[in-house]
């Protein structure tokens, strides 16, 4: 026999077990190992096996597939040894094409599978090193042979990828290589929830895309310390599925497109571009279509200031049933609309009874964006519009309510003494005692002369730049993070200095996790993502991004007042001191954050009815509901959010208002007070002489008057209450019951 097919024979011999196999391949995965190593590593006993593996490694020395180095006293691999690996691998790579093991890849099509793929992902999408990436593709390559299945699947593949990188520890590999997305149980219980929801199609699609979008903001935007207290409960960051995509609410500026017209950088059929108005018809229709197209852009919602007065100059020779017309159509399109992605759109209107004194010289436009004097010159427009609006509104609510778009009526100092403004007044409050539609802004006091408002409650007043025109207008919320007071108590044992260490430390987290959403929202206008928010016009961008507000809000401050001192706010002195001194903590941590430049960080009180239900329920799962103290059925936990008296408690309006005010003044951001009406006939003279005494002795910012209505659609009535049955026409099955969850009406279809 010749001497090479000797030593050829003795190399076929020396792979011929499966032990001496995998000593090889020990030692091309981890390099030179120690006898001992290498024993351990196949869960060999030394006294034992230790004769039967001297064996096996005499055998690879012999066939010069290992060597030893004097030095360190570890085996390695010889060139051959390595030669001889890839043969095997070779052999191993036919019998897959043999077996024609295909794989379901993630680009949606069938291919055979290839290792080297595998190498290359790691590569690319953890920064594994070259030779490390092979080591691992080869490990996957031989497990998934030893499985029986018709195909493979990409997922499956990583399953495999990902219990091989945690084995051997490499945990910041596996974490990059986490695949987003939901098991096919959650998406078919998500059709099924959605539609006992009555939820459209394009609700379903929202939530599935909001999922995949959290989990890549915490598993890889957010720093671990922020995603766990997300997750944990102790804090909930709101819109967390568009947290790296857009800001939750933005205020408009009407005049920007009166003079510019609409125009889209990314024309199609349903974004059709207009020149500025010419007529009170063509202005509506401009503010709708940008209302639109802006909703793909912001989460919440949109707000158009001062638009009685901007579009007062349309309307100087126009008819009055002419404008009847248009703002009907108006309303109805609003009321029904949708954005492009199939969200509701959720809107308010500032509506003003006066110019008020910082407008009235500011320059008019009137139709083709010509300038035709100074706003003054409208004062009598102005109010004519906001009549005729608040007649269309009564004539069209008398079925089915208005409840989008939101109306935020200012009430100022001279609204209250002018004659002129008294049938308005009154109008307005009519609306409010039939439907509590109204939203009413107290501007009475001289901090609050420049205040705009939402009907979430947010807040914007010439506080950062100190200008009323570039600290209210083309700006909005970045969004809120939200502190579960609550939380804070039971892990500090109501011990008060433990309480605001723990405060101190969900402060400063929900603050750098605003900070991380205004950098990727800057990152978001560079990419073009939000391409409405970012045109231009004479060099001046349309957004005001560095104005944005950042909302920080306390979740069950009744809640947590009761748990610390055992009554609640409106029960005893001692627990409104604490909420107070809870409140002016926030304040006063808050404040000092905000001297940063472009740090315009608030307390508010903002609405967030998913994370009063959210947090409540994994503190009534975490600790038991003796010791949890939420409001509501052990069924359906929740905290009180917004405000700091709950709806329920069974106190005068007065009282009310008189707590309340308390935590307005220190909730500069956002505030929103909500006084219950009876269910019966109201008086709009006793309503109106509520705002009266408000705005004389009360420093609440922004309040409504709260009704819970009925209405049937088949007899297209509506009803005080909460029935299950149309008195009118006894139908049972046609039933749409509205209440305010939070700051919102939201419907609830009854059936029969």
């Amino acid at each position: 026999m010749s001497r090479r097919r000797k030593l050829g024979t003795q190399v076929l011999k020396a792979v011929s077990s499966s032990i001496r196999l995998r000593v090889l391949t020990i030692l091309l995965e981890r390099g030179p190992l120690s006898y001992t190593e290498i024993m351990t590593i196949l869960r060999l006993n030394p006294s034992r096996d230790a004769g039967r593996f001297a064996y096996h490694l005499k055998s690879l020395l012999k066939a010069d597939l290992i060597e030893p180095d004097v030095k360190t006293k570890k085996y390695r691999l010889t060139d051959l040894g390595r030669m001889l690996i890839d043969v095997a691998e070779t052999i191993e790579e036919r019998f897959f094409k043999r077996r024609k093991m295909m794989v379901r890849a993630s680009r949606l099509a069938m291919e055979e599978f290839d290792r080297n793929k595998i190498a290359e992902s790691l590569v690319k999408e953890a920064n594994v090193p070259h030779d490390l990436a092979q080591k691992i593709a080869r490990e996957t390559q031989g497990r998934l042979l030893k499985i029986k299945t018709k195909y493979l699947t990409a997922p499956l593949i990583r399953e495999f990828v990902n219990t091989i990188l945690i084995e051997k520890g490499l945990e910041e590999y596996r974490h990059k290589l986490t695949r987003l997305g939901l098991p096919i149980h959650d998406v078919t219980q998500l059709i099924k929830i959605m539609g006992t929801q009555a939820k459209s199609v394009g609700a379903v699609h929202e939530a599935a895309a909001n999922s995949i979008i959290e989990e890549y903001t915490l598993l890889n935007v957010l720093p671990r310390d922020i995603a766990d207290a997300h997750l944990s409960g102790s804090l909930h960051l709101n819109n967390l599925g568009y947290w790296i995509l857009k800001p939750t609410e933005f205020t408009h500026d009407l005049r920007f497109f009166l003079q510019q017209g609409l125009s889209f950088e990314r024309p199609s059929f349903a974004n059709l571009s207009y020149p500025p108005p010419k007529s009170f018809r063509a202005a509506l229709l401009v503010v709708s279509h940008l209302l639109r197209a802006v909703g793909t852009e912001v989460v919440e919602e949109q707000t158009v200031e001062y638009l009685n007065i901007f579009l007062a100059p349309f309307i100087r020779g126009v008819g009055t049933d002419q404008i009847r017309e248009d703002l009907r159509l108006f309303l109805f399109d609003l009321n029904h609309s949708l954005a492009p992605d199939g969200k509701p759109l959720h809107v308010s209107l500032g509506l003003e009874f006066v110019v008020p004194s910082f407008l009235q010289e500011e320059r008019a436009i009137g139709q083709s964006a010509k300038s035709v004097g100074s706003y003054a010159d409208f004062a009598e427009e102005s109010r004519r519009l906001l009549s005729l609006l608040l007649d269309v509104v009564l004539e069209e609510s008398r079925g089915t309510p208005i409840f989008n778009p939101s109306f935020i009526l200012k009430i100022r100092p001279e609204v209250l003494a002018s004659q002129e403004c008294d049938s308005m007044l009154f109008e307005a409050h009519r609306l409010a005692a039939d439907r509590g539609l109204p939203y009413f802004a107290n501007l009475a006091s001289k901090d609050q002369k420049c205040a705009s408002y939402t009907a979430t409650g947010m807040r914007l007043s010439d506080d950062w730049k100190k200008d009323w025109e570039l600290d209210t207008l083309r700006t909005g919320s970045v969004d809120s993070v939200v502190v579960n007071l609550p939380r804070l108590v039971y892990e500090a044992k109501r011990n008060e200095t433990e309480f605001f260490n723990l405060l101190n430390e969900q402060l400063e987290m929900a603050l750098r996790a605003l900070e991380i959403k205004y950098r990727t929202l800057k990152q978001r206008l560079r990419d073009g993502l939000l391409p409405f928010l970012t045109r231009r016009a004479s060099g001046d961008r349309y957004v005001r991004l560095e104005n944005f507000s950042r909302q920080v809000s306390p979740l069950g401050l009744n809640e947590a007042a009761k748990c610390f001192v055992g009554e609640s706010i409106p029960e005893a002195d001692k627990a409104l001191q604490f909420a107070e001194d809870t409140m002016q903590y926030f304040s006063d941590f808050i404040r000092k954050y905000a001297r940063k430049p472009e740090t315009r960080s608030v307390l508010a009180m903002v609405p967030c009815y998913d994370a009063a239900k959210r947090l409540a329920e994994l503190d009534v799962e975490r600790y038991g509901w003796a010791n949890a103290r939420p409001q509501g059925a052990k069924e359906h936990p929740f905290y009180t959010d917004m405000v700091a008296v709950p709806s329920e408690a069974d106190i005068s309006w007065q009282e009310r208002l008189r707590i309340e005010e308390r935590f307005h003044k220190l909730a500069m951001g956002g505030h929103l007070a909500i006084m219950q009406l009876a269910e019966k006939e109201q008086d709009p003279e006793e309503l109106l002489a509520v705002t009266r005494q408000i705005a004389a002795t009360y420093r609440i910012g922004l309040y409504s008057f709260n009704r819970s209505i009925t209405c049937c659609g088949r007899c297209q009535k509506a009803f005080f209450g909460q029935l299950v049955k149309c008195p009118s026409c006894g139908s049972v099955n046609a039933m749409i019951r509205y209440r305010r969850v939070s700051a919102r009406y939201e419907p609830t279809v009854v059936s029969g």
